[in-house]
């Protein structure tokens, strides 16, 4: 892939030929006409370059947009279907395209009547950006592009069949569920008069033995057409039937709907169409099934049961969730919302009542590629399957899949769907098996649940160490802000001068651009362009236009609005940037295991502040008492050498700050302090504006910037943080307790200070504690109880009666033997006193 191979030598070749090339081309905008793009997508030649960042400096080879093409529109679901339309690319109506993806899957592209060629998205059993090239001859694949495959649950909804009234659909056949079925499409995305409608089902099979011993997974995946609904309809994006049970059992019990063109052959691969989204084909289901929809599912889930007990353990490898709601919501680098029960969404949790929102773990474990999912009632406290129907549940295979993709269980969606949605359909919905489920999917709790740590750049800028000291640094130039060379993890700023409201630039700087990369992942650069946040990766801007989350190699995006980006990898460390008032500020969280493995910025993370101005020498500036003066030669110390940065140089702006000249200006010296004189008309807005918590930060911005609007800023962004490290405070718990067997349970919450109390059935009678609080060492006090009928317990109090008279007789008739053998012997002493006085 053209970008991996441009990105292995970014730190060694890139930069040197980006400054070659700035120096020749870059007042240039003709780039030399003998060299071509053609396969070289994403290198710099010797007279113009085909690298993205060519575009702005105006160094791009001849027929670079020809050569490395951008398609409209630019994801599809990974079920395929969509035209992509190559922008800039002009053939001969009538022409033959071929279009390769992953250099493996060949496919007829075509030509519309403007000469305008169009490639469609492959069917795949993968997420992420797709590579594909292009020929005209079907030998020279000399013209690259790439799309983004994006998992079906998140593709463009007005692109989707809609199966209307979707409980119906995958409950069909159940007790008061039947009738007509409706579904509706954009009768405009399907350019045709005509259409076909068809089922297609999706099946886990176990591959060829020879196939299984070549390391593959022994399974393989599999969507293949069924039968067609209708043939030749009229394209009136409505449609609606009544299914017919089948005779016999399907081996496809989860499926979508496709609609296409009408044409000659069923169930043509890779057409351009649209897919409904992955359902429980119920409808579809055998007559047994309508028969009696309860014991059919009995029967389905007792086979389950069977099947799961053989299956790996995956349990022990996940992450245990967050104990409250607000820790979860705050673990941007490890968990995200579960759309499907968000409160943000109206917490619509068909799966899990009584949740008000769910979240995912995002990375998948790493042998098996399960998952889990994390639920929270309306108290914010953590649901649990031992007390309700809708607790946390972890998930055999993870909802979103999972690297390498392709190979069951990491089919993204569908594999979930086969080893956890469909199970919970047999034993929890269709049938009264509920506790069969939950014996293979309980809740893991949040006993070993550590929160991450925080470290925070924000304001003119200042920065918050992950052990909590802050301090102010107006270095300018691009600074590591954490770097860990034995985790591999690199994250770097880059700050630039404040530009006051009258043009000049005033003593003070300010965050700018944010890039980061872990091990071999792409790497992400969020920066400010235009009072906006603009995305790179590995140095081409990501389009958000479409997608909100794009998952990339070794790294995820999530986009969630124009002013906030989070970045998130493999290890669970999370980048959060957020845009307020036009002013960037950075969070980066990190999990316990980067404890003492940190340098940089944001300090030397090991619970103690003291040691958090640690040069890159090794050396430690004494917190308490350094000068303003001291610290900023600290954070210098930390300037990005220039063949390390992980920064994008796309202008001539950006090239002759940071590469054609020293990197920080030498020269720069920032206003350590400001006084507050009454005669400034600044003094006293800010005096109202900055108070509370963070005040002296918004006042130092306001007087350098001369603006309350960037002061104001300022606050806010503190404020918002020390939210953050509210909600990621630690908490103890005590872990799950059961209720005694024939009693109950008071109270689901079991974090320090909970108590709960329990109690016993009517004729029953309680042994044991009847409370038990969560200690702050995370045990329980006082004994689990349990419960005994109470007419045994008399039976049980009447033979302890029977027994302690027998008992009692016994004391007393030894004692009284005992008394007269002590009677017997002192006569006989007496007798023998009487005989030896005589």
């Amino acid at each position: 892939m053209c970008v991996h191979t441009l990105f292995s030598s970014v730190n060694t070749n890139l930069m040197s030929s980006i400054f070659l090339c700035g120096v020749i081309l870059i007042f240039s905008s003709n780039a030399a006409a003998g060299e071509t793009c053609r396969g070289s997508c994403g290198h710099v030649q010797d007279e113009c370059s085909c690298h993205p960042t060519c575009v702005s400096l105006l160094s791009c080879c001849s027929d670079y947009n020809q050569s490395c093409f951008q398609v409209t529109p630019h994801s599809s679901s990974m079920l395929g279907g969509r035209a992509l339309r190559i922008l800039g690319f002009v053939l001969p109506p009538g022409g033959r395209l071929l279009c390769r993806f992953k250099k493996e899957i060949v496919r007829e592209g075509f030509i519309d009547a403007e000469g305008r060629a169009h490639c469609i998205s492959p069917l795949l059993y993968e997420t992420g950006w797709i590579p594909f090239d292009v020929s005209e001859d079907g030998i020279s694949f000399d013209r690259s592009g790439e799309y983004l495959s994006v998992h079906p649950s998140k593709a463009d909804p007005a692109s989707e069949v809609t199966l209307v009234n979707a409980t119906q659909w995958q409950n069909y056949g159940t007790p008061d569920v039947a009738g007509r079925l409706n579904l509706t499409w954009n009768s405009s995305l399907i350019g045709a008069d005509k259409v076909d409608i068809e089922l297609w089902g999706y099946r886990e099979f176990n591959r060829s033995t020879e196939a299984a011993m070549n390391g593959s997974s022994p399974l393989q995946a599999e969507l293949s057409y069924l039968f067609s609904l209708g043939r030749n309809l009229v394209n009136s994006g409505t449609f609606s039937f009544i299914p017919e049970a089948l005779k016999d059992q399907s081996d496809c019990q989860l499926g979508n709907i496709r609609i296409t063109a009408s044409s000659k052959s069923d169930g043509a691969r890779d057409e351009p169409g649209l897919w409904s989204r992955a359902h429980v084909l119920a409808w579809n289901f055998e007559q047994t099934f309508r028969d009696d929809s309860a014991a059919w599912a009995e029967n389905k889930c007792l086979q389950w049961d069977v099947v799961e007990k053989e299956q790996p353990g995956f349990l022990r490898e996940l992450i245990d969730c967050p104990c409250t709601l607000a820790q979860a919501r705050a673990d941007a680098g490890r968990f995200h919302t579960d759309y499907s029960c968000d409160i943000e969404r109206g917490s619509v949790c068909t799966y899990h009542p009584g949740s008000v929102h769910c979240v995912r773990a995002i990375q998948a474990s790493p042998t098996h590629g399960s998952g889990q999912q994390c639920c929270y009632d309306s108290s914010g406290a953590l649901m649990l399957t031992g007390d309700s129907f809708g607790g946390s549940s972890p998930d055999r295979a993870h909802d979103w899949g999972s690297p390498p993709y392709r190979e069951p269980p990491r089919v993204p969606g569908y594999s979930h769907w086969l080893y956890d949605v469909m199970s919970f359909q047999y034993c929890c919905l269709w049938s009264d098996h509920c506790q069969i489920y939950f014996n293979h999917r309980p809740s893991s709790g949040c006993r070993s649940y550590q929160p991450p740590k925080a470290g925070f750049v924000f304001g003119d800028p200042h920065f918050i160490t992950f052990d909590g000291l802050s301090y102010t640094f107006n270095g300018e130039g691009e600074f590591d802000l954490v770097s860990s060379p034995e985790r591999k993890l690199s994250i770097q700023a880059r700050t630039e001068r404040v530009e006051l409201q009258n043009s000049t630039l005033a003593k003070a700087t300010w965050l700018s651009a944010v890039a980061m990369k872990e091990r071999s992942s792409d790497v992400i650069e969020v920066r400010l362009a235009e009072r906006r946040l603009q995305v790179l990766r590995n140095q081409r801007v990501l389009p958000f236009t479409e997608q909100r989350w794009m998952d990339l190699h070794r790294v995820f995006v999530s986009v969630p609005g124009s002013h906030t980006v989070t970045v998130m990898f493999l290890s669970g460390v999370g980048v959060e940037v957020r845009l307020h008032e036009g002013i960037m500020a950075a969070t980066v969280l990190l999990p316990s295991e980067f404890t003492n493995h940190t340098r940089g910025l944001l300090g030397f993370m090991n619970s103690d502040p003291s040691g958090d101005l640690l040069t890159r020498q090794g050396e430690v500036l004494p917190s308490h008492g350094a000068t303003l003066e001291e610290i900023f030669t600290f954070g210098t110390g930390w300037k990005v050498p220039k063949m390390s940065s992980l920064f994008t140089h796309d202008s001539k702006r950006l090239l002759e700050a940071h590469s054609f000249t020293p990197s920080p200006d030498p020269a720069f010296v920032p206003a350590f302090s400001l006084p507050e004189t009454p005669d400034d008309p600044l003094v006293a807005g800010m005096l109202t504006t900055c108070v509370g918590e963070g005040a002296r930060f918004c006042k130092y911005d306001t007087l350098t910037t001369r603006s309350l609007a960037v002061g104001n800023s300022t606050l806010w962004a503190h404020r918002n943080f020390q939210a953050l490290m509210d909600a990621l405070q630690p908490v103890v718990s005590c872990g799950w307790l059961p209720p005694p067997r024939y009693g109950k349970k008071n109270g689901t919450r079991y974090l320090e200070g909970n108590t709960l109390s329990f109690s016993c059935n009517e004729g029953f009678i309680l042994f044991r504690s009847t409370q038990r609080t969560c200690l702050d060492d995370g045990t329980w006090s006082g004994e689990q109880p349990f419960c005994v009928k109470d007419d045994k317990v008399r039976f049980i109090l009447g033979a302890v009666g029977s027994i302690s008279a027998v008992v009692v007789m016994g004391v007393m008739i030894q004692l009284h033997k005992r008394k007269q053998d002590r009677d017997r012997e002192v006569k006989l002493e007496q007798m023998s006193t009487q005989e030896q006085i005589c």
